[in-house]
């Protein structure tokens, strides 16, 4: 690895790029923390279940996903917390959606799974 042999720094540019970042850190920390969610397979196949089927109760994406309801709640509670989905729930039934304004970075990606260009 090479180190770094500039002359000298241009102040303006550092400056710039230091006020850009402050500018979209929160961004940045909400699209980081939506990714290293997603980052995990289970969440993105439920994640694309729940974009796919629009709502699923936790039983149907243990019947899909062949996995145990504890198990999927507990992902389930990691994306809830995160706000990338939501709950309603009718009668006993809790049923999870995404939450649009939770997952917009997602949408592209899970777009290209559903259609199958990935």
């Amino acid at each position: 690895m090479e180190s770094c042999i500039r002359d000298s720094a241009d102040i303006g540019q550092l400056s710039k790029c230091s006020k850009n970042l402050q500018h979209v850190q929160t961004n940045i920390e909400q699209i980081s923390r939506i990714l290293n969610l997603a980052g995990n397979e289970v969440r993105l196949k439920i994640l694309f279940l729940l974009f796919t089927e629009k709502k699923m109760c936790p039983c149907d994406l243990s019947d899909v996903l062949k996995m145990t309801v504890p198990a999927i709640s507990q992902h389930l509670k990691k994306l809830k917390d995160a706000e990338v989905i939501t709950s309603t729930k009718t009668g006993q039934t809790i049923f999870y959606s995404l939450n649009p304004s939770g997952t917009g970075i997602l949408i592209p990606i899970l777009e290209l799974l559903e259609t199958e260009k990935v």
